[in-house]
C-alpha cells in the first residue's frame, strides 16, 4: 500500500479520479504546507514548509497505481524533465506521510486563495 496526497483533479469526484479509483483502498482528508496555483483546468502545488495549507485527500492505494498516476502527471523519474515531481511529504496536522505531485515553482500562475481547488470559485 502507498499513500498519495491529492489536491486537484485526482480528488474524489473530480475529472481524473477515475484513473485512481480502481486502486483506492481507503481515503481521508488532510492538509500539507504549501501554495496552490491555478493552471486553468487543474492546479499545481508548490510546497512551503512555513506557508499556508493546501486542502486535499490522502488516498491509500495499491502500489500498482503509481505508474498509472505518474503517466497522468508526466512524472518520468527523479532525473528526468517532468511536468510534476513526485516527492515525499508530511501532513500539516496529522502524523501521516506519503507521496505528492508538486511543481518546483509557481510558473507565474495565480495563487488559489485559501489553498482549496474545490473552493476556488467561492472566494
Amino acid at each position: 500500500m502507498v499513500r498519495l496526497f491529492v489536491y486537484g483533479t485526482l480528488l474524489p469526484g473530480e475529472a481524473n479520479y477515475g484513473l485512481a479509483a480502481p486502486y483506492v483502498l481507503g481515503s481521508f482528508a488532510g492538509e500539507v504546507r504549501g501554495r496552490l496555483y491555478d493552471a486553468g483546468g487543474y492546479p499545481g502545488c508548490v510546497l512551503d514548509a512555513s506557508g499556508p495549507t493546501v486542502e486535499g485527500v490522502w488516498l491509500e492505494l495499491k502500489e500498482e497505481a503509481l505508474p498509472v498516476l505518474d503517466e497522468l502527471e508526466q512524472f518520468f523519474g527523479a532525473e528526468e524533465e517532468n511536468d510534476y515531481e513526485r516527492v515525499w511529504v508530511r501532513d500539516a496536522r496529522k502524523p501521516v506521510e506519503g507521496w505528492i505531485y508538486v511543481w518546483t515553482d509557481s510558473r507565474g500562475l495565480p495563487e488559489i486563495a485559501g489553498g482549496s481547488w474545490r473552493k476556488r470559485g467561492e472566494r
